[in-house]
């Protein structure tokens, strides 16, 4: 299903799905728990808001990288973010 029928997606929100699915150690489930994208939805965005060039490099990335799907982590990486990240509830930032 295109993410456009999906759900609707404002700028803020897809911007934030590009940052994650740029980011190794973001794996595709966390923006399924954030956005309810699948990750075949991850790649349409991603084909469709970037560079054909910048798209191609991405998914070069994330085809070499074995962060970005859960079950091909190592052992012991259960979190969706690092320790030092500043918590982030539904894509909110907390305020200090």
């Amino acid at each position: 299903m295109p993410v456009a029928q999906k759900t609707e997606l404002d700028d803020i929100a897809i911007d934030r799905i590009i940052e994650m699915a740029w980011e190794d150690r973001t794996p595709f489930d966390a923006i399924t728990f954030q956005f309810g994208l699948a990750e075949a939805d991850v790649k349409a965005l991603m084909k469709k808001e970037l560079k054909f060039s910048s798209y191609k490099l991405w998914r070069k990335r994330v085809e070499n990288c074995k962060t970005k799907h859960t079950a091909k982590r190592v052992e012991g990486i259960d979190r969706f973010k690092s320790n030092l990240q500043r918590a982030i509830s539904n894509n909110k930032i907390s305020k200090r």
